[in-house]
């Protein structure tokens, strides 16, 4: 014969279940956002056009207007053998083992805007604004010479 006597725990408040489900919605948006990001590392392309350089396909994405690039000074480099302009900081940006974007403090000082996949082919454009943009294209030389005759003689 069984004497034992069972005593429920009085239930958790409804408190409890609020935390869990924000713990559970905030994980769930991070998950959403590393999945994007990893999207994002593959899909991120630049488009020239008489309004400018447009580069989409990550959060860092934006219009650069053609008379903000100074398209006189852009170049074609080499980032493993061109120290000053590599990046030393992340200041908000996303840094990826083979995948840097967003903004950067390069070594000289300068800050910069990445997309950057190869660091062998990189095309380095000033802008007007302060910053520079350097992206990995598969033509760095074709997409400034594409921004310059958008630009004009």
């Amino acid at each position: 014969m069984d004497t034992s006597i069972v005593f429920p725990i009085i239930p958790a408040s409804s408190k409890s279940l609020w935390v869990l489900a924000i713990i559970a919605l905030v994980l769930m948006l991070g998950a959403a956002l590393m999945g994007y990001l990893a999207w994002s590392t593959r899909h991120v392309t630049c488009t020239v056009s008489p309004e400018g350089l447009r580069i989409q396909g990550d959060l860092y994405g934006r219009l650069i207007p053609l008379r903000a690039l100074q398209l006189d000074k852009a170049v074609v480099t080499n980032l493993k053998q061109d120290k000053e302009h590599q990046a030393k900081w992340r200041t908000n940006g996303t840094g990826l083992p083979g995948y840097a974007s967003g903004w950067f403090k390069l070594r000289n000082g300068e800050k910069a805007l990445l997309f950057i996949t190869d660091p062998t082919r990189v095309a380095r454009i000033p802008t007007t604004e302060g910053y520079s943009v350097m992206l990995s294209v598969s033509e760095p030389a074709a997409l400034i010479d594409a921004l310059k005759r958008q630009n004009g003689p």
